[in-house]
């Protein structure tokens, strides 16, 4: 590795924050957007479908391409699309206009992440590849949190599309830092071709292997289990806790903290419990989690302090479990990382999408009804896991 270890975990985690930011930034202007785009709340809603369901589908490409053509190449014709996508945005007349924006940067946003995973595969094995990889989560988890109380802010002070100039500021600075100080990871003698009929086995291999899509399924319905909140954010915050857009801070800085410190915790574990054990250890702290949450729904008024630490202990229970899930999924496939990480992220993001545009709008008229949603979701991630070591005894000695 040509790079010092804090270099590399500072730029893959400003790589994976391009995503937190393009979602969370914008979330309290909602109200603004839809008055100067003379649109509906159902509408705007889908701005958040129209990012979601493009960054699902390029998850299946960017690790594929990167495969083939090499880390640095693909991230920086991914971060040029990104910053092409938000002027559109800043340029929006039009709440169409807006969504082909939002559709755009959801086609370049996943490649920092994507590609990411497979650059700490690329230069570092075990322990200290879970390391690192709870460094990368611990530095880039302060996006989500200061994400929308920037986007508060800014539309406070100088309007919505000014959110969307910071975006493209944001790109143009990923885009440097990305030129000038990353290494190419990937050996060409490794790299793997993109020929059609290549590409076809390699995802049936992937997305055919059951221990493998149970996994993914787990990290998924554990990440959508708080994740519902996120994308109901407007309406959990405004209207139900009677929040203003400047406070979204009161639910993104707890859930970051919990993120923050289960990132933390799952590094210090590395090599001293297995990756088995740490993720039982995260499903156990998510249950007490989940039942603190129906509790205080069923008993106790809608408040910040009734609604929101259980969400933020959620986050650290997942924020431990999250870089054993991700290496063992990768794990998998030593020979194709980067198409792993594309079919881990395409699921993940496939399951968001349809949160986004179709779950959450049946779910925020309650909080009764996100609680019991978090603990389904819950319940569904923890089976999942059961499956993938049921499927997999072998690869993972008893804890």
């Amino acid at each position: 590795m040509q790079i010092p270890y804090l270099w590399l975990a500072i730029i893959l985690a400003l790589l994976n924050a391009i995503g937190p930011f393009a979602i969370d930034t914008y979330l309290p202007a909602f109200p603004a957007i839809e008055r100067g785009l003379a649109t509906t709340p159902l509408a705007m809603q889908q701005s958040l479908t129209a990012y979601m369901l493009p960054f699902s589908i390029m998850m299946l490409w960017h690790g594929a391409i990167s495969d083939a053509l090499g880390r640095r190449r693909v991230l920086l014709w991914g971060l040029g699309l990104f910053v092409l996508a938000s002027v559109v945005c800043v340029a929006a007349t039009s709440i169409q206009m807006l969504w082909l924006g939002r559709a755009l940067q959801g086609m370049s946003s996943g490649v920092g992440v994507i590609v990411g995973r497979a650059v700490v595969r690329d230069v570092l094995e075990g322990a200290a590849a879970q390391r690192l990889m709870s460094h990368v989560a611990m530095v880039f988890s302060i996006a989500p949190a200061i994400a929308p109380m920037i986007g508060g802010a800014l539309s406070e002070a100088f309007g919505w599309r000014s959110i969307f100039v910071l975006l493209v500021l944001l790109g143009a600075v990923q885009i440097f830092v990305t030129w000038r100080y990353l290494p190419e990871t990937l050996p060409p003698a490794q790299r793997q071709s993109l020929h059609p009929t290549y590409l076809l086995k390699a995802y049936g291999s992937i997305l055919g292997s059951p221990a493998f899509v149970a996994m993914v399924l787990a990290m998924s319905l554990f990440f959508a289990a708080f994740f519902q909140y996120v994308m109901s954010a407007p309406v959990f915050l405004i209207q139900h806790l009677h929040l203003k857009a400047t406070e979204f801070g009161w639910l993104f800085v707890p859930i970051v903290a919990g993120m923050l410190a289960g990132s933390w915790c799952s590094s210090l574990l590395a090599g001293r419990l297995t990756p088995r054990r740490t993720i039982f250890l995260a499903f156990g702290i998510a249950a007490v989690a989940s039942l603190w949450n129906l509790l205080a729904n069923y008993g106790l008024a809608e408040t910040v302090a009734t609604r929101i630490p259980q969400i933020a202990l959620h986050t650290f229970a997942m924020s431990l479990a999250f870089p054993c899930m991700a290496l063992i999924a990768l794990d998998m496939f030593p020979a194709q990382r980067g198409t792993a990480a594309s079919c881990q992220g395409f699921i993940q993001n496939m399951l968001m999408a349809g949160l986004a545009g179709f779950v959450s709008p049946l779910l925020w008229h309650s909080t009764l009804a996100m609680a019991w949603a978090m603990a389904a979701m819950l319940v569904l991630a923890a089976l999942s896991a059961a499956l993938h070591f049921m499927l997999a005894p072998a690869t993972h000695p008893p804890p």
